[in-house]
């Protein structure tokens, strides 16, 4: 193999081969600054890998004009294109010599763990954050084989092959090298931010990956650049750090490298830098000025050796070697894609405008479901307040808009009218310099949806595979109708009523319809928009799901002794209170069914109580929703309660349970789904939710009725597919940007389990001849 470049020796003429980010840290380290050692897997060992490969073609051709025939505006084929040749990388076997070379290299550190870094050295080459990720490993031959595979692979998502023929990029240009380095713990980590308007200085517990990710609010450190006083410096709210092999309870189920722990209340009140490091830092700067210029970031971090802190520079990037916007805010991507626009900040969320301009990043503190109509008017989403399941991030999901969600400050951060960058895969904001992008100019990676039944003019014919999991769709907007009936998907598993009505109400409660008289025009509506979902689905199944309305997601109830309550006057328990507004969708439910339509069926949300869900089963059963014998009554598996009483509700008639991983998960950890910072560890992989799952599969099985899942948890945590399915979840429902992921996730989950059960039997049979044979000769 070629040889190995490492940080010490790189030269100027090795520049192209080791990429920027190493040849950067090579010069500072070669210069005696405390850089992090290592070395460059360099790019012509990618080139030589890509030539093993059982492959028609150079993966690296002109793939616009060979005869894999790519169209970057076709989504479905650039995502069959991409994922044939990603696994054609994963699945090939890296030569036993480069891995041999590369561990021995690496053992010289005796370090446990390594980050691979890609680095690159590619003209033309802007805004390339997000396509190519860094990698953990064990310091061990097959980890190492399998993190350079996945790096390489990288090169070939669909995001990246979309993002060379924009720039005009042939994939021979792209020189992509390794950087390896060993990775220890570290007592802290953060960013120096250098530039003309002074530095900044975050900092957090542990490896960097919090801030990096966005999970925690670093301490910030404002620093005068002439002098390196501290002008200002804020307690930041680090709840979590990452560690290698912490002796405290990890919050991740997935045994990922690093693991992540709550850190301890105590230690959350203290700043993560002691003054003596800090100041060490702030000599750091003063010191690069001279090497760098007046404008550059680097990472840094703080480790323990023989019980002495020792500050290390773990990554630099200048103008020349950065992308040229600042990210001056980081929060939680909530909803894929990137989209550049100017900003429409509105400070006080209580005062919802009448209208918005339209193609505006809107900027505010947090949002409520009756925001919709006014959602359709902007092209990109920020709020600071909010998780993956808050209002914000489920309605930019259901629309299809880029959107960063707790995004700290933001609407004092971000001025009305500024240039923005939302990358909602990234969960990063960026302010754009007027040179930087032209008016007009989009980064949205999001296209409308297709479908992915193959076309004629698919070159790539792979076909999708049989699942036997069913795959169903949330829904709540018929414009959306077109694009998601033609998905592989078996039905709608989740038609949100209160999205569906938000346009009509405008904020009002619909028992204030009811009130004004105001009912006949709300029963209309409802029956209209449930017929066209049943028109355009059937036969296939449509599951409407009640009105769950709580009073604070409504600005404006208008109702009198209305109580601003989460968990009260909600769910089934409304119904009982008042059954006016739920008779009115049974009465459109009905009206639906005489219309021809038997394909409407109703799950009952937020059931505490049997008997709730006898009281709500008699109304459906006086109205003739029975009669229809295909017509099915479910409800929502999202109150703890039902692990409990789950067959006295099947006793009582329910036909089957849908799982509402967002609320079920908040009821039982006791975290409140605006809170970003928990809800990002204590979700729905911890093992308390999993156990609960896993129970009501179980209890579903055993009673013989369907159980499906619909919460965003799927979705976000594909990995949890795999358990599903080998728990026998009936169907999963998706938003319908994560169907195809989905079901590939799903015909995977099914394939290593049919696998799985073919090796048992096969090793029985041996086993079972084995004793054959021994009997006889006996």
């Amino acid at each position: 193999m070629d040889r190995l470049y490492w940080l010490d020796q790189i030269k100027l003429q090795d520049r192209t081969k080791v990429g920027d980010k190493a040849f950067y840290l090579s010069r500072l380290r070669q210069r005696g600054y405390p850089v992090v050692p290592g070395f460059v897997v360099p790019e012509e060992l990618l080139r030589l890998f890509l030539e093993t490969l059982n492959t028609s073609e150079s993966l690296v051709a002109n793939l616009p004009n060979s005869s894999l025939h790519l169209d970057v505006g076709n989504w479905r084929q650039l995502q069959q294109v991409a994922s044939r040749l990603r696994q054609e990388i994963i699945n090939a076997n890296v030569p036993q010599e480069w891995v041999s070379t590369i561990f021995t290299s690496a053992k010289e550190w005796q370090a446990e763990y390594l980050i691979l870094r890609p680095t690159l050295a590619t003209p033309k080459l802007r805004n390339t954050g997000g396509l190519l990720e860094s990698s953990f490993c064990p310091c061990d031959e097959v980890a190492i084989a399998s993190s350079l595979k996945n790096i390489w692979s990288q090169l070939f998502r669909a995001k990246s092959l979309l993002y060379w023929r924009r720039m005009g990029i042939n994939l021979q240009q792209v020189n992509l090298g390794i950087l390896i380095q060993p990775v220890r713990n570290a007592i802290a980590s953060g960013l120096l931010k250098v530039n003309a308007t002074g530095w900044i200085i975050q900092a957090t517990w542990g490896l960097g990956n919090a801030i990096a990710q966005g999970e925690v609010l670093p301490d910030t450190y404002y620093i005068q650049q002439e002098t390196g006083v501290i002008l200002e410096r804020h307690l930041g709210n680090k709840i979590l750090a990452y560690h290698l092999n912490h002796d405290q309870p990890v919050l991740t189920i997935d045994h990922s490298i690093p693991n992540v722990y709550l850190v301890e209340e105590a230690q959350q009140q203290e700043y993560a830098l002691q003054e003596e490091l800090l100041q060490q830092v702030i000599t750091l700067g003063h010191q690069l000025v001279s090497e760098l210029g007046k404008n550059f970031t680097i990472e840094w971090t703080i480790a323990e050796e023989n019980s002495v802190p020792r500050l290390y520079i773990t990554q630099v990037s200048t103008p020349k070697s950065a992308i040229p916007n600042l990210q001056f805010i980081k929060g939680v991507g909530a909803a894929g894609g990137r989209v550049t626009a100017n900003a429409h900040v509105v400070v006080n969320p209580q005062l919802k405008p009448a209208q918005l301009p339209k193609k505006v990043i809107l900027v505010v503190p947090k949002i409520t479901a009756d925001w919709l109509p006014l959602m359709e008017q902007v092209v990109g989403l920020v709020t600071a307040e909010g998780g993956m399941t808050s209002h914000a991030a489920i309605l930019a999901r259901e629309l299809g808009i880029p959107a960063v969600v707790n995004a700290a400050d933001a609407t004092v951060i971000i001025h009305n009218g500024e240039r923005l960058l939302v990358d909602g895969d990234r969960g990063e904001v960026y302010r754009l310099r007027d040179d930087e992008v032209s008016e007009g100019e989009t980064q949205k990676l999001k296209t409308p949806l297709q479908p992915l039944t193959p076309s004629p003019q698919t070159v790539v014919t792979s076909h999708l595979p049989m699942i036997a999991t069913q795959l169903l769709v949330n829904l709540s907007q018929t414009s959306l109708i077109e694009q998601v009936q033609k998905l592989p998907v078996d039905g709608v598993g989740l038609l949100r009523s209160e999205l569906m009505l938000i346009s009509l109400l405008k904020g009002e409660h619909p028992h204030l319809w009811v009130i004004e008289g105001r009912q006949s025009e709300l029963l209309a509506y409802l029956t209209e928009q449930i017929t066209q979902f049943a028109r355009a689905f059937a036969p296939r199944p449509v599951f409407y799901r009640s009105l769950d309305w709580r009073s604070h997601e409504l600005s404006s109830t208008n109702l009198p002794s209305t109580q601003q309550s989460v968990l009260g006057d909600r769910g089934t328990f409304s119904y009982v209170q008042n059954s006016a507004v739920f008779d009115l969708e049974l009465t459109a439910i009905a009206n639906v069914q005489k219309a021809g339509y038997g394909n409407i069926h109703l799950i009952l949300p937020f059931v505490r109580s049997v008997a709730e869900f006898s009281y709500c089963k008699q109304k459906v059963e006086q109205i003739g929703l029975t009669q229809i014998p295909q017509f099915q009554l479910w409800i929502m598996a999202e109150v703890p309660s039902v692990l409990f009483l789950l067959p006295e509700y099947i006793k009582a008639g329910v036909a089957g349970i849908s799982i509402g991983t967002n609320d079920l998960t908040q009821l039982l950890l006791g975290v409140d789904r605006e809170q970003a910072q928990l809800t990002r560890v204590l979700n729905e992989r911890h093992p308390a939710v999993m156990a609960a799952i896993s129970q009501l599969i179980q209890m579903s099985i055993d009673a013989g009725i369907p159980c499906s899942i619909c919460g965003q948890a799927p979705a976000t945590y594909p990995e949890m597919i795999d358990q599903l399915v080998k728990l026998g979840i009936t169907s999963i429902s998706v938003e319908p940007e994560a169907v195809e992921r989905t079901y590939q996730a799903i015909a995977r989950a099914e394939q290593r389990l049919i696998l799985a059960t073919a090796r048992q039997v096969a090793s029985l049979r041996d086993a079972t001849r084995t004793l054959q044979f021994k009997i006889k000769d006996n």
